[in-house]
């Protein structure tokens, strides 16, 4: 094995296993209630290059200003793409939500329960935290990185379809070879589709995780074999049907019937979440067991 393959390995597994340290030790990763109890088990760690057509694609399949690795990296540093960033990786993470969240929201109906808005909130603060932990990280070692999901420039524009941004972390999650996308708009990971995800660019070469999915839908079993409308049954306003996922209508439940949802649980967002629990895919990849 050459010197660069073998640095390049030893890297990946270094930022994988500091990662799952941070989750397993970080006090943010801990519902506000009870210090005991962790919101999110051991993450998923995978890596992309940065420089897979993929994410040019990207720019036809979610919007023109969705931001390849490099763009996002040399708009965080004020550099020129011609300014000799050119080895970029991903690095990809999911954070699966425990099993006693998961629980307390299969049997609600109407509205997320308490842990699960908690870990939207709460979650997601932990979530950025590892974002800065993981650029701290790769700064240190003189390396350039950026989360660009909490970059000024991130945004979340309108279409037709409904809200995007310039930066999905799921699709970033899918070009790592996290898992695919679901008949919600989920995302199915080996691990469900109850969890968040994040990423951070860095530059440096990774070794990057193969796609092993035949097609963006492989862990859908609504796409695999039509006999799964599951999340069908559980979204309260039919806001997704087997024609997809309604963003207008989802958006509109949440901003307005559950705005409720803040003030009921001292968060600073709504939130729902009943499709990605009492669902096949909820923790694992159901059409798994089918191949």
């Amino acid at each position: 094995m050459d010197p660069k393959t073998l640095v390049s390995q030893k890297m990946a597994q270094m930022i994988e296993e500091e990662i799952k340290r941070f989750v397993r030790e970080s006090p943010l990763n801990r519902m506000p209630d009870d210090a005991n109890q962790t919101i999110f088990e051991e993450p998923m760690v995978r890596f992309a290059d940065g420089n897979d057509p993929l994410f040019i694609e990207y720019k036809k399949i979610i919007g023109p200003d969705h931001l390849t690795p490099i763009e996002a990296l040399v708009k965080t540093h004020n550099k020129q793409p011609e300014d000799g960033v050119k080895l970029v990786s991903v690095i990809s993470w999911i954070l699966p939500i425990i099993q006693k969240t998961r629980e307390s929201n299969r049997s609600e109906t109407t509205a997320p329960s308490k842990y699960w808005a908690y870990t939207k909130w709460y979650g997601e603060k932990f979530n950025n935290a590892l974002r800065k932990h993981v650029v701290d990280m790769l700064t240190i070692r003189a390396y350039l990185s950026t989360a660009p999901a909490v970059q000024p420039f991130f945004k979340s524009e309108k279409n037709e379809k409904g809200d995007f941004s310039n930066w999905s972390e799921r699709h970033i999650a899918y070009a790592a070879g996290l898992g695919t996308f679901s008949l919600s708009d989920g995302f199915i990971t080996e691990k469900g589709i109850a969890h968040r995800c994040g990423s951070v660019v860095v530059d440096l070469k990774l070794p990057a995780n193969p796609r092993t999915a035949k097609t963006p839908f492989s862990n859908c079993l609504y796409y695999v074999n039509k006999n799964c409308i599951a999340c069908i049954k559980r979204c309260p306003v039919g806001a997704i049907t087997e024609a997809g996922h309604d963003k207008h209508k989802c958006k509109h439940y949440m901003d307005a019937d559950l705005d409720h949802i803040k003030e009921d649980y001292g968060i600073g967002t709504a939130a729902c979440g009943l499709c990605q629990t009492k669902v096949p895919c909820e923790f694992t990849n159901p059409a798994k067991k089918l191949k």
